[in-house]
C-alpha cells in the first residue's frame, strides 16, 4: 500500500489529556499530493458520567456533553472504527500542534481502553508529522508566498485562524474538528506549492532516526521551536551538548547567546534559571535570553531541524543572528565538561522537584500512562479485550492482569463502556468511585466546575449567544451530582 496522509483534529473537554476527554474527532485521508481520498470522518464521542468538562472549552467549541450523549458513540466503538478504517498501514498522521496535543489525547484514549498507546502511530509503516513547526520554520527561513499574521500586540503569531484568514483560505467552523482539519490540509497545500523543497525536506525529517543523525553530527544546526522567542521567529542555531539521561533526545544549547556566564554556575543555580519561564510581557526582544539557553530536543516529536546550509543572508537578518556570532559561542562550549556535568546535575534537581510537587495528590489511574510499558502477558490479554462485546465482556476479570494499572482500569472500563453489565455490587463500587472523583479531587472538581460557570456568566467579554451553553452545562452538572 502506498503512503497516505491522515489529517485529524480533536475538540476536547479540557486542555490536559491526563484528565480531559475527546468530545469530537474530525479527520480526512489524502494522497501525498494532499488530494482527499474517500469521505471524511466526523464523530462525537460520548462523555462518561464520571467526567465534568471545562466550561471554557465548551464555550470555545460549542459542543455540550448532552450533544455527545445524544449523537455520539462510546470510546470503545470509536477505537474499533479508528483501527478498522483510519490506522491503516503506511498512514502518516498529521495535524496542527498534534504531537503535543492531539496525539497525547489519542495515547491516553488508547491506554484507558486497553489498546497499545503507541502502535497506532508507528507500527506497520505508520508515522506522524506536525505542521505547526513546519509553518514556523517556513516563516523563519522561506516566508515568500505568504501573508504572516501578528497578534494585537504586534508580535508574530501562527494561529491557524489568522493564517487562513490572511492567506484567503477557506476555514469554515473554526474550533470544529473537521472544519479545522480541512483548513490545515488547505494550508499544507499552499506550503507544498510555495516552498516545495522545505516542505519535502521536513517531511523526510519527521523520522526520529533522521533527526538523531543531524543532531548527533556534532555540528550546529537550525532549530525552530515554540520555546524560542517570537521576535526571532521561534528559530535559532543550536548544538547538542549532551545526551538526555532519561529520554531519547539531546540537551541542546542556543548559540544565539554567550555561554560564558553559565560556565561556572552551580547546579542549583542552573536549575533555578532552567525552571523559570517568562511571562508574556517579560519576553521582549533583548540581548539576554528570556529563558535558560538549554532545552531538551526529543527525537520522536518531529522537531523542525535543518543543516546550516538552509540559512541564507536574508534569513540571518530576519532572525537577528549570524553564523560568525554562533561559531564564537560554539568554540567556548568545546571541552566544557564541568558545565555539562553541572547541567546534568541540574536536570536531576528539576526532576526531583517535579516528582515532589506531584506527590501531594494521588493520581488517578487514568493519568498513569507513562508509568511504564506493559508486559507481553498483559499485552496479549489487552488484545483479547478489544474483541469482547457486551455479551462476552464478563469473561475477563481484573485479577487476570499483571500490571496494577490495568487491574484498576478494568472496572472503570466496564462501567464506562458496558454499564448494563454491572452487577449491583459493581454498580455500587462505580458510584463510590464517581462520588470520590467528582466531589473530592484537587480543589474539588464539583465546586470548581460550578464556580467556573458562575464566573463565565458574569464575564462581560462572553458572547451573549453562548450563555445557553452555560445553562446546558449547569443542568448537566446537576444531573451528574
Amino acid at each position: 500500500m502506498s503512503k497516505t496522509f491522515y489529517f485529524y483534529d480533536l475538540e476536547t473537554s479540557g486542555l490536559y489529556p491526563r484528565e480531559a476527554r475527546i468530545m469530537q474527532f474530525g479527520g480526512q485521508r489524502t494522497d501525498m499530493n494532499l488530494k482527499p481520498i474517500g469521505e471524511p470522518h466526523n464523530v462525537l464521542i460520548k462523555m462518561t458520567n464520571d467526567q465534568l468538562p471545562d466550561p471554557f472549552s465548551v464555550l470555545l467549541t460549542g459542543i455540550t456533553p448532552q450533544q455527545t450523549l445524544e449523537n455520539g458513540i462510546t470510546e470503545v466503538e470509536f477505537l474499533k472504527m479508528f483501527h478498522d478504517q483510519i490506522a491503516l498501514p503506511d498512514t502518516i498522521f498529521c495535524g496542527y500542534n498534534s504531537v503535543r496535543f492531539d496525539d497525547e489525547f489519542m495515547r491516553y484514549l488508547h491506554y484507558r481502553n486497553f489498546y497499545d498507546p503507541y502502535e497506532w502511530h508507528y507500527k506497520d509503516g505508520r508515522s506522524r508529522w506536525d505542521l505547526l513547526d513546519v509553518v514556523r520554520m517556513t516563516r523563519a527561513l522561506r516566508p515568500k508566498g505568504f501573508a504572516w499574521p501578528k497578534d494585537k500586540d504586534g508580535k508574530a503569531t501562527n494561529t491557524l485562524e489568522l493564517l487562513t484568514k490572511l492567506n484567503n483560505i477557506k476555514h469554515n467552523n473554526a474550533h470544529d474538528a473537521l472544519g479545522d482539519t480541512k483548513a490545515v490540509i488547505a494550508f499544507a497545500s499552499k506550503l507544498k506549492t510555495a516552498q516545495p523543497k522545505l516542505f519535502d525536506f521536513l517531511l523526510v525529517m519527521r523520522s526520529k532516526d533522521k533527526v538523531a543523525e543531524l543532531v548527533n553530527s556534532g555540528e550546529p544546526f537550525v532549530y525552530t521551536s515554540g520555546k524560542y522567542q517570537s521576535e526571532f521567529e521561534k528559530t535559532t542555531i543550536a548544538v547538542k551538548i549532551a545526551n538526555h539521561p532519561n529520554r531519547a533526545g539531546a540537551l541542546v544549547y542556543d548559540l544565539r547567546y554567550d555561554p560564558e556566564p553559565y560556565m561556572k554556575m552551580k547546579p542549583e543555580k542552573i536549575a533555578e534559571l532552567w525552571a523559570w519561564h517568562p511571562k508574556p510581557n517579560e519576553a521582549e526582544k533583548t540581548s539576554e535570553p528570556v529563558r535558560f539557553p538549554v532545552k531538551t530536543l526529543l527525537y520522536n516529536r518531529c522537531p523542525a531541524v535543518a543543516p546550516l546550509s538552509v540559512l541564507d543572508d536574508d534569513s540571518q537578518k530576519r532572525l537577528h543572528i549570524t553564523v560568525d556570532q554562533t561559531e564564537k559561542n560554539y568554540e567556548k562550549l568545546i571541552g566544557q565538561k564541568e558545565f555539562i556535568n553541572n547541567l546534568l546535575k541540574a536536570l536531576s534537581v528539576l526532576d526531583k522537584n517535579r516528582e515532589a510537587s506531584q506527590k501531594p495528590e494521588e493520581q488517578s489511574v487514568d493519568a498513569k500512562l507513562y508509568d511504564g510499558f506493559f508486559a507481553d502477558q498483559d499485552r496479549r490479554l489487552m488484545k483479547t479485550v478489544q474483541n469482547k462485546t457486551t455479551d462476552s465482556i464478563t469473561t475477563i476479570k481484573s485479577d487476570m492482569f499483571k500490571d496494577k494499572r490495568l487491574q484498576a482500569l478494568w472496572p472503570l472500563y466496564v462501567a464506562r463502556n458496558f454499564p448494563s453489565n454491572l452487577s449491583s455490587e459493581q454498580y455500587e463500587e462505580w458510584e463510590k468511585y464517581r462520588t470520590k472523583y467528582l466531589m473530592e479531587g484537587k480543589d474539588g472538581r464539583r465546586a470548581n466546575y460550578f464556580n467556573k460557570i458562575a464566573e463565565l456568566r458574569t464575564d462581560p467579554t462572553i458572547d451573549k449567544s453562548k450563555l445557553s451553553l452555560l445553562e446546558d452545562l449547569q443542568l448537566y452538572g446537576e444531573s451528574l451530582l
